[in-house]
C-alpha cells in the first residue's frame, strides 16, 4: 500500500527545504507530519505515542537550525520518526524497525542529520557538550549544539553529570527538556515532582511570559540588557518557586516552560535562543502521543501497539484456536506475586520498566514492595543491594541490554559483598526490531566472568518459575536469570515451585555420536531438529545445561566420554559465552573432542525479527540440524 504524503510534506526532501517555506505555513508542515506518521506506523508499526508528541518541536527545530552543520542529538531515539521524514527518509521510512530497513533509532551511518545514535537513555546531553567542546576547539563559534532530552531520560545519573560539566564547560550548547511526564510508563521520583511544582505555578508562568517580551526586545535596551533581564528573571523564579532553580544553580540559562505544540511561539523561541551564548535549557511542554486521541488517553499502551486501524483504534492481535503460551515477562510477573505471598523477604525493583518486564503486576498487588526507580540502572542495582544487607530478597529486573549500565555496581556493590540480589534480565539474547542497541547479546561472558555469580537461563516457563524459586531461597548469592523477549511453549505454564540444583542440567534424550548442549530457550530449537533428524535417522543427544555457571560438571563428564562431536546452543555472544565456557571445561579435563559453537558471532547485528537474526547469526533451527548433519557426515539441507 501506497501511503502518500501531504503537498507540503511531500516537497520536503531535506530541511533546507523546510526552511525555504514561510512561517505560516509550519502549522500545516505539522499537521501533515502528524498523519503521515499516524498512516505508516498504523500498518507498519513501531515506537507511535513519543514520534506524535515531538512533531511541532522537530519542524521547529530544523527550521530555525541549520542542520547538519548545527548538530542536533536526540535522546533515546523513540521521538525521532519525524526528525527521520524530514531528513530524507521520508520515502523508505515504511522500512522502520524491518530486517534490511531503517533503524528505528537515530543511527550515525545512516544519516549525516542522525549526529550521534542512540538507544539506550540519558547520553544526549553528554554527547552534544562534547561535540560544542570540540566546535570551541576548532574555533567553530557560531555552530550550535542541541540535545533534545525527555523528562523521564532527565531521571539518568548519566544528563546530571553531563549537566554539572556543562555548566562549567563555556560552551554553546543549548538542551531542550521535553516534558511530557512519561518515559514509557508515567515518570517517578523527585524531579517529576520538580518539573510539575514548575509547570503548575500559574503566577511564575506569568511572569515568565512577560520576561520573554522584554528578552525578545533585548537589543533595544543596550549592552547590559542581557544582565538585567538574567537578574529580573532568576529573581522572578528564586520568589516565586521558593526555590532556586535547579537547572540554574548548575549554571544554565533556563527558559520556560514553554507550549511544545505551537509552533509559532517554539520558532520565536528558539530564534532568540541561537543568539545567546553558553549553556541553556529550553523546558517544553508536551503531550506524548498528541493528535491520536487514544494514544494521549493510555500513552504506555500507545508507546509502540503494533498495527493498529487509525480509524477506529483497534490494535490488531493475532487470534488463536488453541490456548497460547504467555510471555516470559508475564510469566515472571505473576511468579513475583506467587513467590513473594509465600516469602515476606521478596521484593521486586526496576528502573523504569514495569509494564515491559511486568513488575507492574507486583506493583499494583503489593505497592509497597515493589519499585519503579526511574531510569538509573546503576542506583535500581545498588538500591537492590541494599535491600539484601538486610536480609530481604531483591529481584532486580533489568533488560540484558541496560543492565550492561550497571555493570560496576553488580561487580562491586553485590558480587564482592556477596549479596543476595536476583538479577532477572528480560530481553536476553536477540531483542528483534530495536536493534543493536537493545540485544541483549553479552550479559552470560560478562555475568559468568564474577566470582559468586550464578547465570542461569530457563528452556521453559516451568523452568524459569523453578529458577526464581530457587534463587529466592535464603544465602544463593549473587543470582541471574536470563530469559528471552517473546513468549514460551507452555500454555499450561503454572506449573508447581520446585528447587532446583544449582550447576545441575538435564537430559532431553541421549542419542550417538553428536550432543546438543542448550543453554535456555534456543533449547526448544533443538528438540524440533532432534524430531525431524530422527525422521532421516539421526538421533543426536540433547542436554538442557540450564546454568552456564557453575556447570554441571557430572553431566559434562558423560557427554565428553561418550560422544565425539559436540554442538553448543546459545541466543549470546560465543566470545565468553556458554560454548566457551564448556570448551573450557574441555580442556581443563583433558578432553578432546570435535566441538562446534553456535550463538552471535563477533560482530553488530542490524534489526529484524528475532528469526531472521538468528539465522543471520547462525542458530535458527535450520542451522543447528545443519551443524549436526555436517558433524554426521549426511547431507545438509538447503539454507532458507
Amino acid at each position: 500500500m501506497i501511503i502518500k504524503p501531504g503537498e507540503l510534506l511531500a516537497s520536503i526532501n531535506s530541511p533546507a527545504d523546510l526552511r525555504n517555506l514561510k512561517p505560516e505555513q509550519l502549522l500545516q508542515v505539522s499537521q501533515e507530519l502528524r498523519q503521515y506518521i499516524i498512516d505508516v506506523v498504523s500498518i507498519h508499526g513501531g515506537h507511535f505515542g513519543a514520534s506524535l508528541g515531538v512533531v511541532e518541536l522537530t519542524t521547529a527545530l530544523h527550521y530555525v537550525f541549520n542542520t547538519p552543520h548545527d548538530q542536533l542529538v536526540w535522546d533515546v531515539g523513540h521521538q525521532a520518526y519525524g526528525h527521520k521524514i524530514l531528513t530524507g527518509r521520508r520515502d523508505v521510512f515504511y522500512t522502520n524497525r524491518k530486517y534490511g530497513g531503517i533503524s528505528g533509532f537515530p543511527k550515525r551511518k545512516e544519516s549525516e542529520y542522525d549526529t550521534f545514535g542512540v538507544g539506550h537513555s540519558s547520553t544526549s546531553i553528554s554527547a552534544a557538550l562534547g561535540m560544542a567542546v570540540a566546535s570551541k576547539y576548532k574555533g567553530e563559534n557560531q555552530r550550535q549544539h542541541i540535545a533534545v532530552i525527555g523528562d523521564g531520560a532527565m531521571t539518568g545519573g548519566m544528563a546530571f553529570e553531563a549537566l554539572n560539566h556543562g555548566g562549567v564547560a563555556n560552551a554553546n550548547l543549548l538542551v531542550v527538556l521535553n516534558d511530557n511526564c512519561m518515559s514509557i510508563d508515567p515518570n517517578v521520583g523527585a524531579l517529576k515532582e520538580y518539573l510539575t511544582d514548575i509547570t503548575t505555578s500559574r503566577t511564575y508562568n506569568k511572569m515568565r511570559d512577560e520576561v520573554w517580551k522584554i528578552l525578545g526586545k533585548i537589543s533595544k535596551f543596550g549592552p547590559d540588557a542581557r544582565t538585567i533581564v538574567s537578574k529580573i528573571e532568576s529573581g522572578v523564579k528564586a520568589a516565586i518557586l521558593k526555590q532556586s532553580n535547579l537547572f540554574e544553580g548548575l549554571n544554565f540559562r533556563y527558559f520556560g516552560p514553554i507550549d511544545g505544540h505551537d509552533i509559532n511561539h517554539l520558532v520565536s523561541v528558539m530564534e532568540d535562543l541561537k543568539h545567546i551564548p553558553g549553556p541553556k535549557i529550553l523546558h517544553v511542554l508536551t503531550t506524548k502521543g498528541k493528535g491520536f486521541a487514544l494514544a494521549e488517553k493510555e500513552q504506555t499502551k500507545w508507546h509502540a501497539p503494533g498495527t493498529f486501524d487509525k480509524i477506529t483504534g483497534e490494535i490488531y492481535k493475532k487470534q488463536y484456536d488453541q490456548p497460547q503460551p504467555p510471555k516470559y515477562q508475564d510469566v515472571f510477573g505473576h511468579t513475583m506475586v506467587e513467590l513473594a505471598e509465600q516469602n515476606p523477604k521478596i521484593m521486586g525493583v526496576t528502573p523504569a520498566m514495569p509494564s515491559g518486564c511486568s513488575l507492574n503486576i507486583m506493583m499494583k498487588a503489593m505497592p509497597n514492595r515493589a519499585f519503579d526507580v526511574g531510569i538509573a540502572e546503576q542506583h535500581a542495582v545498588t538500591f537492590s543491594a541494599g535491600l539484601a544487607t538486610q536480609g530481604l530478597v531483591p529481584f532486580c529486573n533489568i533488560y540484558s541490554t541496560f543492565m550492561q549500565r550497571g555493570y560496576d555496581q553488580v561487580v562491586h556493590d553485590v558480587c564482592l559483598q556477596n549479596l543476595n540480589v536476583v538479577f532477572c534480565l528480560d530481553r536476553a539474547g536477540f531483542a528483534g526490531a530495536d536493534g543493536p542497541t537493545h540485544h541483549g547479546a553479552y550479559d552470560i561472558a560478562y555475568m559468568r566472568c564474577i566470582p559468586n555469580m550464578v547465570v542461569a537461563a530457563p528452556m521453559n516457563e516451568q523452568e524459569l518459575r523453578n529458577m526464581m524459586y530457587t534463587a529466592s531461597q535464603d544465602d544463593m548469592g549473587p543470582f541471574t536469570i536470563r530469559y528471552p523477549r517473546g513468549e514460551g511453549v507452555m500454555p499450561q505454564w503454572r506449573t508447581p515451585l520446585e528447587l532446583q540444583q544449582v550447576g545441575k542440567g538435564r537430559t532431553i534424550q541421549e542419542g550417538e555420536e553428536v550432543a546438543i548442549l542448550t543453554f535456555g530457550h534456543v533449547g526448544n530449537y533443538a528438540v524440533e531438529v532432534c524430531q525431524k533428524l530422527a525422521l532421516d535417522g539421526i538421533t543426536p543427544g540433547h542436554f538442557d545445561m540450564r546454568y552456564a555457571k557453575p556447570l554441571d560438571a557430572e553431566l559434562l563428564h558423560h557427554i565428553f566420554t561418550k560422544y565425539d562431536k559436540v554442538v553448543t546452543v546459545e541466543d549470546g555472544c560465543l566470545q565468553g559465552g556458554f560454548g566457551s565456557a564448556v570448551l573450557e571445561f574441555m580442556v581443563d579435563n583433558g578432553y578432546t573432542c570435535q566441538v562446534k559453537r553456535l550463538g552471535i558471532p563477533d560482530k553488530i547485528f542490524e534489526h529484524g525479527t528475532q528469526l531472521e537474526l538468528q539465522h543471520e547469526a547462525g542458530f535458527a533451527p535450520i542451522d543447528i540440524e545443519n551443524t549436526v548433519r555436517e558433524l554426521a557426515g549426511v547431507p545438509v539441507k538447503v539454507q532458507v
